[in-house]
């Protein structure tokens, strides 16, 4: 497969925050739409078509957020210009018709942004992973942590301590409707394929090539019916040539 890669990321990856590094994000911007619509959004079909069950899963319980998360999404397509949005279906900006199935909401909008889209509810003390869409993990599986509670989400990553894990889902407690938040990350990758699952015992990645660089801008916001907490991630791959000039 071809490589697909954006030229640019619209924040500064040489200036990351300390941890958690959240900050205010405006609502018109939640969702980005980027030079790589097209080919990234072609990768999403094809990853729903033919390995559903390890990019999308749905607890029964979280339908009506999911639902209600879709009908929010298309809202918000409504006021763009790139997207005309009709009773039953979605003309994208690359020109692909989509058809609204309301019966599968986070496939469909799994063809709609290029944003991965996770729901965490709250059950009992924490937030728990009910349901996602997933096309394009960075060194984690859905299989593994799908139902699971926040500090179960963060197995292994070494600076989730216990204190982290309380600032975390203080933060998640605290998000609220029409007030979403962002972060970003950034690291070097040896290839740029989007789809990078990784077992919780597989082998950590070391990549000492410095080949892609592979950033995530990362949201919460907060849905005002259901009250669950969706976590959006859009993912950037950019050249170490092209990085250099960020």
């Amino acid at each position: 497969m071809s490589e697909i890669l954006q030229n640019t990321i619209p924040y500064d990856v040489h200036s990351p925050r300390p941890l958690p590094g959240i900050a205010p994000l405006p609502p018109k911007d939640w969702l980005l739409i980027d030079e790589a619509y097209g080919p990234q959004m072609a990768e999403r079909t094809r990853l729903l078509r033919d390995h559903r069950a390890a990019v999308l899963r749905l607890d029964e319980t979280a339908r009506p957020a999911a639902e209600e998360l879709l009908e929010v999404v298309l809202e918000q397509l409504r006021q763009r210009a790139d997207f005309s949005v009709q009773a039953g279906q979605v003309v994208r900006p690359d020109g692909q018709l989509v058809q609204i199935d309301r019966a599968d909401p986070l496939a469909t909008l799994g063809q709609l942004v290029q944003d991965d889209l996770c729901l965490l509810e709250k059950r009992g003390e924490e937030h728990v992973l009910t349901g996602a869409v997933l096309c394009f993990p960075a060194s984690w599986t859905l299989a593994e942590k799908f139902m699971r509670p926040l500090i179960g989400i963060h197995v292994p990553v070494d600076v989730y301590d216990a204190e982290l894990a309380k600032r975390v889902q203080r933060l998640f407690d605290g998000v609220q409707p029409g007030r979403p938040l962002w972060r970003f990350n950034a690291l070097w990758y040896a290839d740029a394929c989007l789809h990078q699952p990784r077992p919780e015992a597989g082998p950590r990645r070391q990549d000492t090539t410095k080949t892609y660089l592979r950033s995530e801008r990362q949201a919460l916001m907060r849905l005002p019916l259901s009250r669950a907490v969706v976590f959006s991630i859009h993912t950037f791959v950019l050249s170490a040539q092209d990085a250099a000039r960020l």
